[in-house]
């Protein structure tokens, strides 16, 4: 879609570039969702794409994903699989949701080229499975706030709700890192849509570390990312237990599912992500 009440593009090279942030203004990654409708309120745009961050960086504390990494790479970070810089390394698990996260968003080949990660997470939409996935292996977003610092924010703590995060104007997300301890963490993936090609109805990831601590997250489902925390792989009595006590206000309503239906189906499926991860306890 045109967007005709945008007057400037700026081009950012270095951080200084992104001082022209303001209320009638927004950051360009890959654009998806910000020409896909009207922008009335906008008449400038920062294009971030040209910051030349690497897509996927291995640190010393483990993965630094790029806000700007499109889908198309994200998903591509598979154990052994070769992806420009880094070679991500062989025994690394828990990268098998990348892929899995993007496989659960309604989208075109065309859209994960362009689509990104900063974006997936910044939208805060509750069907937004890339969010999800990096929220399941405990990611921490780094944020260039606007009075110059920087800030180490956990994406459990990230989102408020659909469309609202602690991104205060002029902040942007830099990237978020995944810690070793979750990739190289077994993983479960289940999700369930009202129809084959619709927007996920409940999309449930569980996680269990080397040292068998074991996360559940749901997601599409409520109306953030809500995460389970269990010293070890949790019973059926205990997960049913921890889904049943969320807050009935985080459940969503839309037209791709009522409260009740999700509750229902994300705790069934939150059973066999469970039931998985105390198979591979064994």
């Amino acid at each position: 879609m045109d967007l005709d009440t945008i007057r400037e593009v700026v081009v950012a090279r270095e951080r200084a570039d992104l001082g022209a942030l303001g209320a009638s203004t927004a950051v360009l990654a890959g654009g998806t969702f910000l020409f896909s409708e009207p922008q009335d309120r906008l008449e400038r745009l920062v294009d971030i794409t040209t910051m030349g961050w690497p897509a996927l960086e291995v640190v010393a504390d483990g993965l630094e994903i790029a806000a700007t990494c499109t889908l198309a790479e994200f998903a591509g970070a598979a154990p052994g699989r070769e992806l420009g810089t880094p070679v991500l390394r062989e025994g690394w698990p828990g990268t098998v949701l990348f892929a899995q996260s993007c496989r659960a968003l309604l989208a075109s080949h065309k859209i994960w080229r362009t689509a990104t990660v900063g974006g997936n997470v910044c939208l805060a939409l509750p069907a937004g499975a890339v969010l999800g996935a990096l929220t399941a292996l405990d990611g921490v977003a780094l944020v260039w706030a606007s009075d110059g610092s920087d800030r180490g924010i956990p994406l459990r703590d990230f989102v408020f709700e659909p469309g609202r995060t602690v991104l205060g104007q002029g902040d942007v997300l830099r990237s978020i890192t995944v810690p070793l301890s979750s990739l190289l963490a077994r993983t479960s993936f289940r999700k369930i849509a009202l129809a084959p090609l619709g927007r996920s109805g409940a999309v449930v990831m569980g996680r269990r570390d080397p040292d068998g601590r074991s996360v559940v997250t749901l997601t599409a489902a409520t109306i953030r990312p809500v995460v389970l925390d269990f010293a070890g792989p949790p019973s059926e009595t205990e997960i049913a237990g921890a889904v049943g006590a969320i807050d009935s206000a985080l459940w969503f309503d839309d037209p791709h599912g009522s409260p009740d239906w999700r509750r229902h189906v994300a705790g069934l499926l939150a059973r066999e992500v469970a039931e998985e991860l105390r198979e591979r306890a064994l």
